[in-house]
């Protein structure tokens, strides 16, 4: 009887949760015609999070997966204390969340924002915890089960050849376009802005420097080397406002988007020859130091001023007639935030670095599960801070110039057309106030978070270093976006390398220089080509390559819940398959869908083909302005080279897709299909409390 009413609190407090948040997610998809406070999204997804931490994950953690403390890791069976090694289960949470928590769940909601905040919101709250935690945490199990093994290598083992080269040749893919598309949004928050440009440029040197004090001054030092690296990160932000009020100075960092294009290419192929320890690790440090610093404090300023969201809960053009990317509401509000909700990228560092470092098997729900949850929450954040600034601003900074014009009385009568009144004068006067010559037509995301990350930060630390945090904002932003850049370089050049390495021993060795040059210069020319192009695009190059990098990502994410619903049914999980396979389903819709309308569709800022056609006929029959009749050949190329990657996309999650259900149809009938490769049980010698608890 004791024991009843000892549950009695704890059943009433989960209730009260529940009500708490069932009255905040109506409350935000009821709520019309009025601005509506930002604290309602806070209390909502902290509900949601809560219930789906405590309870699905807990399901699928002690009834789908079976989670067992008492089995030896990969981290532990293969201790060699450089890859694998088992890790207090606090630091390796810290550095999965690190790794998986790149600009997607800043830039993806800002962009998504122009349907209104509600489409955005709800994708992100229902995706995360029924799908993007759910891959991340199956993922991260199965390859704890199959020695630390990486997701092509499982979709080998566990497909066949077949599958398993699909998903190697989709991994590859996914890899060049996002790295293109997170170069374009540097570039475009660095483009004429000497500030943020010079600010960005001064963390590689300040990276370096920190390399060669651990590597070579001072090693092991650490907080010696932080507290240089933030000082100098901080006098970098400082400086570069200096710099940007110097008549001379002030040109040596004032470059368009082309002349910024190649800066980062050259970047992008320094950073994949040189030594890890010189720049890679010093600035992952770096950029997950000012990472969680900067969230916090976002989340600070939000709770403490509580804003009004002034976007309006859905706006005119989920028709599909917006300005900053073409396309309905569905299926591209579902691809264009994946980081945040689901994301398949996350499924390279679930099946990497992560599995090879977890002592406590229990450990994988805490890390996979959770760290998600926590990006997802970014996610939530950075939709707040988008949908907090005047729609009509939002929509200045954000829509591209060969849409709204290029002169700002053109750009703000277009948008003022739209029932979002903007001026020429308000728009100056923020570009002032924020250190800028001009924020019209700054498309990408990053600088449009950044107005609203330092509107929230000037409120609550101080009104006068406006400018300071703007700039602090876009440096926070393209430090990591960097380092998602240059890590994933890297990534793919091993990942080349293992490829050409079945050919030629010499080209597939990691410590060959002669390969690693060769490997970086074709990883490098693969997304620099788009990243080039992009900025080179008339409508922002943002348009086509973020629901092009949205594709693949959902692609690469149905290809880890195909491989987690096939090892399911093989461990005798069938009635459980369900867990995978609904957000697989759902996945397969929208990339399908999306993947349609970009190759087949006749609005031609959706459809390749039919921007391509366009372009054409235009061109030949002199219809075309000299500057844009020069760039038409190379866009007219780039829009069948996007849609014939469409076509690979579309066709690798198809055939992915066939080969599970082939193999499903094996177990269930009984028939010879590939054995589980899951590695034999041995019980865990662990005993340290560090580690085990």
């Amino acid at each position: 009887m004791s024991g009843n009413n000892n549950r009695l609190p704890y059943l009433l407090f989960w209730i009260c949760v529940a009500l708490i948040g069932t009255f905040a997610v109506g409350g935000i998809a009821l709520q019309r015609g009025e601005t509506i406070n930002s604290m309602w999204l806070v209390v909502a997804a902290l509900c949601v999070y809560a219930l789906g931490y405590r309870f699905y994950s807990a399901f699928i953690a002690t009834k789908v997966l079976m989670l067992d403390a008492g089995r030896a890791t990969p981290a532990e069976r293969f201790d060699d204390g450089r890859d694998f090694m088992p890790t207090h289960k606090w630091v390796v949470f810290g550095h999965h969340f690190a790794a998986i928590a790149g600009p997607g769940p800043l830039i993806g909601p800002t962009l998504a924002a122009q349907f209104g905040y509600l489409p955005g919101t709800l994708w992100i709250l229902i995706g995360a915890v029924l799908g993007g935690c759910v891959q991340d945490f199956v993922t991260l199990f199965f390859s704890v089960r199959r020695d630390g093994r990486s997701l092509g290598q499982m979709a080998k083992d566990e497909l066949g050849p077949i599958g398993g080269a699909a998903a190697m040749l989709g991994v590859m893919m996914i890899m060049i376009i996002l790295i293109a598309v997170l170069g374009l949004v540097v570039v475009n928050a660095m483009k004429h802005s000497p500030w943020a440009t010079s600010t960005v440029a001064a963390t590689i040197p300040i990276a370096v420097l920190m390399g060669i004090y651990l590597h070579h001054l001072r090693p092991g030092r650490v907080l010696e080397a932080t507290l240089i690296g933030v000082s100098m990160l901080i006098f970098a932000v400082v400086g570069g406002g200096w710099i940007d009020e110097h008549p001379v100075l002030r040109g040596w960092f004032d470059y368009d988007a082309p002349q910024l294009a190649v800066m980062v290419i050259l970047y992008g192929f320094a950073a994949a020859v040189l030594p890890v320890w010189l720049l890679l690790a010093p600035r992952d440090y770096l950029s997950t130091f000012m990472k969680l610093g900067t969230i916090g404090a976002l989340a600070i300023a939000i709770v403490v001023l509580r804003p009004e969201l002034k976007m309006p809960a859905l706006t005119q053009f989920i028709d599909g007639s917006g300005p900053i990317f073409g396309g309905k509401l569905f299926p591209f509000v579902f691809i264009t935030i994946a980081c945040g909700a689901i994301s398949g990228f996350h499924a390279l560092i679930s099946s990497g670095t992560t599995p090879k470092l977890l002592a406590n098997e229990q450990d994988a729900r805490f890390i996979g599960y959770g760290a998600m949850m926590m990006e997802s929450f970014v996610a939530i954040m950075a939709m707040i801070a988008a949908s907090v600034l005047e729609p009509g601003v939002f929509f200045a900074i954000n829509s591209p110039a060969g849409i709204v014009g290029a002169e700002a009385v053109d750009a703000v009568a277009k948008i003022s057309s739209w029932g979002f009144p903007v001026s020429v004068e308000q728009m100056q006067h923020l570009a002032h106030t924020m250190g800028e010559s001009t924020l019209f037509a700054r498309t990408g995301g990053a600088p449009s978070l950044a107005v609203g990350m330092a509107s929230l930060f000037a409120q609550v630390f101080g009104e006068h270093l406006l400018a300071a945090w703007y700039h602090f904002a876009i440096m926070f932003e393209a430090l990591f976006i960097l380092t998602t850049l240059d890590a994933g370089t890297r990534v793919a050049r091993f990942m080349l390398q293992d490829m050409l390495g079945n050919f030629n021993l010499d080209l597939g060795k990691s410590n060959s220089y002669p390969s690693i040059l060769l490997t970086s210069g074709l990883v490098v020319s693969a997304w620099g080509y788009f990243l080039y192009m992009g900025t080179i695009d008339p409508l922002g190059g943002i348009n086509s390559l973020w629901p092009l990098f949205g594709i693949a990502n959902q692609m690469l994410a149905a290809i880890a819940l195909c491989v987690g619903s096939t090892i399911l049914v093989k461990s005798g999980k069938l009635k459980y398959v369900w867990v995978t396979a609904l957000p697989l389903s759902w996945l397969l819709i929208i990339t399908t869908s999306a993947a349609w309308e970009k190759l087949f569709s006749t609005d031609l800022r959706v459809g390749f083909l039919a921007h391509a056609a366009d372009l054409s006929d235009k061109l030949s029959n002199d219809l075309l302005t000299s500057e844009l009749a020069a760039k038409a050949p190379h866009l007219i190329f780039n829009d069948y080279l996007n849609a014939g990657l469409t076509g690979i996309f579309m066709l690798i999650t198809w055939l992915l897709l066939g080969d599970t259900l082939r193999i499903i149809y094996c177990v269930v009938s009984g028939r010879n299909y590939p054995q589980s490769s899951e590695s034999a049980h041995i019980p865990s010698r662990l005993v340290e409390d560090w580690v085990r608890d």
